[in-house]
């Protein structure tokens, strides 16, 4: 795969498998590389992993930002890569065309949009105005040579609002407004995945969260994606964490036995083909 088009055609292809496409969220240059040396068939990035890079907390970095952050990952590996687009950094959906039709001229064979606002008193947009948004957004996504694939998010279950009848009558608008795959993020119990599965036309992703059913269960419930969010970076900076508290508290190096394993594959995913 080296065009646009053929990484978003592939991409698409991904949530047609027997299996759940299985998605790690890399949070830089370095951690693509990995992820994709590993052996995962594509990426997605992850906003609050990419705002700890800057020392950040999710939803405080820039349209320009997050334009430029896709354009690196994008580069970083041949694999699809798929961005989380936060709310498009805009309410209107004229605005939401716009912007995201700038990061897909980055060589994204995908991204998502979410219904969540970022405001305190309204976090969710009207389900009205967020099937127009998902609506600007397909419009702009697949008018152009690369149909770049739209995942359209229902981020009740995040904010407080555990409705799923709810959800599901968003995921179904967002589907008519021509999404090619929906996601409602923060649902875990398998009885309501299935019912989100059951409800609608296109492949489900699936935020794998604590107490969610395993992949293969995941598989069986009739989900085609499976992704992480920020666990991955998450889970780098813990284990930074305690390899720095062990040195500082104890004055102890216990934490070479793990990063002697990561020293491997690194060589293994950074070399060049002259070095090794």
């Amino acid at each position: 795969m080296t065009t646009q088009r053929e990484k978003a055609e592939h991409f698409q292809t991904l949530h047609r498998g027997a299996t759940p496409l299985v998605m790690p969220n890399p949070w830089d240059i370095g951690s693509a590389k990995l992820m994709a040396g590993l052996g995962f068939a594509a990426l997605a990035t992850t906003s609050a992993g990419f705002a700890a890079t800057l020392g950040r907390l999710d939803g405080s970095v820039t349209l320009d930002e997050v334009v430029e952050h896709a354009a690196t990952l994008v580069g970083a590996t041949p694999l699809p890569v798929s961005a989380d687009f936060e709310n498009a950094f805009a309410d209107e959906p004229a605005a939401v065309a716009e912007n995201v039709s700038r990061m897909a001229a980055t060589g994204l064979a995908g991204l998502s949009v979410e219904d969540f606002s970022g405001r305190a008193d309204a976090p969710i947009y009207d389900i009205g105005l967020a099937t127009d948004r998902i609506a600007a957004a397909a419009d702009a996504l697949h008018s152009g040579d690369a149909r770049v694939v739209l995942t359209a998010r229902a981020d009740n279950y995040l904010h407080g609002r555990r409705d799923l009848a709810d959800t599901i009558s968003r995921l179904q608008a967002f589907q008519y407004a021509g999404a090619d795959v929906l996601y409602a993020p923060g649902i875990t119990d398998p009885g309501e995945i299935r019912s989100v599965v059951t409800a609608v036309d296109r492949p489900v992703n699936v935020l794998a969260l604590p107490g969610t059913p395993t992949v293969r269960e995941l598989g069986a419930l009739g989900v085609k994606r499976v992704s992480v969010g920020s666990g991955f970076s998450l889970v780098a900076i813990g284990a930074v964490v305690e390899a720095a508290r062990e040195l500082l508290d104890d004055g102890t190096y216990g934490f070479w036995s793990v990063a002697g394993a990561g020293a491997g594959v690194v060589r293994a995913a950074f070399a060049s083909p002259s070095q090794r």
